[in-house]
């Protein structure tokens, strides 16, 4: 059985694709000959489509576009040779800034959802992830349901219960799905106002929010990616030392299309005395590390903790956010500005923080880097579908735990009411039991048997200016009920129990309120852009 599965094209249309795309039939390729416009959008519309990059850039893109000049372009050949300059400078004098200055969109199809965790590590790309929130992941690839095969896990005993207990996973979804959507549509009148079209498209988004934790972790995604040659690099040879054999597969089909784009950048990365010694640094740390922990750790019962716990944070941030903002409008040493602030009383210290933050008109008119001079650090535990979204955050400093089920599950009150809790609950012991089975001989492949509505441990550092940006966005009506309690915990705990009511008190765009359904404004919005154009 094949891991990936090929598209098929006409004739016709392999032959405009070629034009456009490092190859045709594998689940990595790059986007080349195309304008960088065309390119965003195409990223754009992938997250909220389920059909491949490929398929929708025919069916969407490729009629608005002048392509006659480019018939004797060929994308899938490649480069015979790299740039002499590039080749000079960043091999030969290992000037690392070099590769920061050519680029690639690259789509990574057919990932399972473990690997986008891995491909989205980076802070210095660019990500759109195919969504579960739109797309509903019952549909077949192939004839099949849409989760990877692990060939080692195929080729061994437990191979045939994997693909069946998958199955009966992806059949309670399928079936949950409808059954939920059914009931929010019993119980939630549509508006006055509101199209047929746009109460089924809301009313839908809630039943697939509802619903998606009893995907498993193996469930694949699209992602495509953006980023320089040097993020790229660094990817790869994460990638390469990953214990995870998905990831160490992957990185050979991406570096494979990337030398298509931009050979030099990558030449160190299979290297034995470049790029393989760097791989095996990480993989000594990480396994030497691992063991030298589980001799400290292993055994050691878990104690009960709160879902978000703020654990680091500053007790002077006040002082130091005020002498962070008086600083580019003095001349004074940052010592002698932070002792007179101390001194400031409450009204200049209030008129100071209002002034830097001004009147915010949405959520991305932001303060500026003072904010940045705050950190906190908190300790979550969410269902995995809450930790994908708030994964994404590059600007702060995220580690997670491995995902098993021994966190527990969350299953959501709308399953309940639709009578529907002992299928939700029947696929969790599925996915349990499976994990149980796998764990000893496949380790680093049992995750791919955890549903998502398994919960999580990870731990989250960010300052106060990227607390504002993710916050207020987790925290917006259109936003899943998981991660917006996550967020508005967060929040709270950072005006009480850190006591930066300042700081706090600047987050202006948070949003309380719980709306019924949480994708009814979206919608409204959308439909009014599409009657004005």
């Amino acid at each position: 059985m094949t891991v990936y599965v090929p598209e098929e094209f006409s004739s016709d249309e392999s032959d405009v694709l070629r034009r456009y795309f490092s190859n045709l039939d594998g689940p990595v390729f790059a986007l080349v000959n195309l304008p960088e416009v065309v390119k965003g959008a195409l990223f754009a519309r992938y997250s909220r489509s389920p059909k491949s990059l490929r398929r929708l850039f025919l069916d969407e893109f490729v009629g608005d576009l002048d392509i006659s000049g480019d018939q004797s372009v060929d994308a899938t050949v490649g480069l015979e040779r790299a740039e002499e300059l590039y080749e000079k400078v960043f091999f030969e004098y290992g000037d690392d800034s070099v590769a920061q200055l050519g680029g690639v969109h690259l789509a990574c199809e057919q990932a399972s959802n473990i690997l986008t965790k891995v491909l989205e590590w980076g802070r210095l790309m660019s990500y759109l992830e195919q969504s579960t929130r739109y797309i509903a992941y019952d549909s077949r690839l192939g004839g099949r349901y849409r989760f990877y095969r692990d060939p080692a896990v195929l080729n061994s005993p437990f191979g045939t219960r994997y693909v069946g207990d998958m199955d009966r996973m992806f059949d309670s979804y399928s079936l949950l799905i409808n059954k939920v959507t059914e009931h929010v549509r019993a119980t939630v009148p549509r508006g006055p106002d509101d199209s047929d079209f746009i109460y089924r498209q809301a009313t839908r988004a809630k039943g697939l929010d509802a619903v998606r934790g009893v995907l498993p972790a193996a469930s694949l995604s699209n992602v495509g990616i953006y980023g320089t040659g040097q993020a790229f690099e660094m990817l790869l040879l994460r990638m390469k030392s990953h214990p995870l054999p998905e990831a160490q597969h992957y990185a050979e089909l991406m570096l494979h299309e990337l030398r298509k784009v931009i050979p030099s950048f990558l030449r160190r990365v299979d290297l034995p005395d470049r790029g393989g010694r760097w791989s095996e640094y990480m993989i000594s740390t990480r396994d030497r590390t691992a063991e030298l922990v589980d001799g400290i750790f292993g055994g050691t019962p878990v104690e009960p903790a709160a879902s978000v716990e703020l654990l680091d944070w500053d007790p002077e941030a006040e002082d130091k956010l005020l002498a962070a903002i008086c600083y580019p409008h003095t001349n004074l040493p940052e010592s002698q500005i932070l002792e007179r602030v101390k001194k400031l009383g409450a009204d200049e210290r209030i008129a100071l923080v209002r002034a830097y933050v001004g009147e915010r008109e949405n959520r991305r008119h932001r303060p500026g880097r003072a904010f940045e001079r705050i950190d906190y650090r908190f300790d979550v535990v969410s269902d995995y579908g809450a930790f994908r979204d708030l994964q994404r955050h590059r600007m702060l400093t995220i580690d997670w735990q491995p995902l098993t089920p021994n966190h527990g599950y969350v299953r959501p009150d709308l399953v309940d009411g639709a009578g529907m809790t002992e299928v939700f609950d029947d696929a969790m012991s599925r996915s349990a039991a499976l994990y149980d089975a796998l764990r000893h001989d496949f380790p680093n492949q049992a995750s791919y048997a955890v549903s998502m509505a398994y919960r999580i441990r990870y731990s989250m550092q960010f300052n106060a200016r990227e607390a504002m940006h993710m916050l207020e966005l987790r925290s917006s009506p259109q936003g899943h009920p998981a991660y917006r309690r996550v967020a508005l915990e967060m929040h709270r705990l950072i005006a009480e129990k850190a006591g930066h009511y300042a700081v706090a008190e600047a987050m202006s765009h948070m949003t309380q309120e719980v709306p019924e359904l949480e994708r009814l404004e979206s919608e409204r919005r959308a439909e009014k852009r599409r009657q004005q154009t």
